[in-house]
Order: structure tokens, then C-alpha cells, then sequence
């Protein structure tokens, strides 16, 4: 039985780098060494605030090493992304298109 093809490649690329980008730019916006307690205001009861540790130091060093993770098993899968797409265009042809089949901008 053959396999259904995924016409979508295009597509996954651009959200897979897209994606990328974004743990990038967060991983290099919280560099590992700088991290520090994350805390927030609390409320109590009867009225008070104070200050809580809602993420310890080590927790989001362990978020930012999964996220490396992730990235660079996403990376992986872009550079596969990338070959099928290549290998598709190889298929199709790599000749120029004729003139009498280019699209007309209105010239």
C-alpha cells in the first residue's frame, strides 16, 4: 500500500522555523548562568501581600535545558523538512519555465 504523501512540507517548514526562532530569542533573552527566583506578589486573607517564590532558580534552568532539547531536536526535523523540499523540486525539474507560461503582471 503506498504511503500518502504529505503535500504540507511548505507549510511545516515555515512553522517549524518560525518556532525555532522563538526558543532562540528566549533561550539567549534568559541566559543560563543569569537566572534567578522567580517571584510574585501574594495576597493573603485579610488584605497583606507579600512576596512568594512561585519558580525556583533550578526550575527554570531545567525549563531552559529542555527547551535546548527541544530545539535541537526540532532542528532536526527542519534540516529533513528542508531535504524533502529539495528533493521535490529535484523531481519536479529544475529547467526555466517558458515565457509563454510565466504569469502575465499586467506589462
Amino acid at each position: 500500500m503506498a504511503k500518502k504523501q504529505n503535500s504540507y512540507i511548505s507549510a511545516e517548514l515555515d512553522l517549524a522555523e518560525e518556532q525555532l526562532a522563538r526558543w532562540k530569542k528566549y533561550m539567549l533573552d534568559n541566559p543560563y548562568d543569569e537566572v534567578e527566583d522567580r517571584k510574585e506578589m501574594m495576597k493573603t486573607k485579610n488584605g497583606g501581600a507579600y512576596y512568594a517564590v512561585v519558580q525556583t532558580k533550578e526550575a527554570i534552568q531545567k525549563s531552559l535545558r529542555d527547551t535546548m532539547k527541544e530545539y535541537l531536536a526540532m532542528s532536526e526535523i527542519v534540516e529533513k523538512l528542508r531535504e524533502k523540499e529539495e528533493a521535490k523540486a529535484e523531481a519536479k525539474g529544475n529547467s526555466n519555465i517558458p515565457i509563454r507560461m510565466r504569469e502575465v503582471d499586467g506589462d
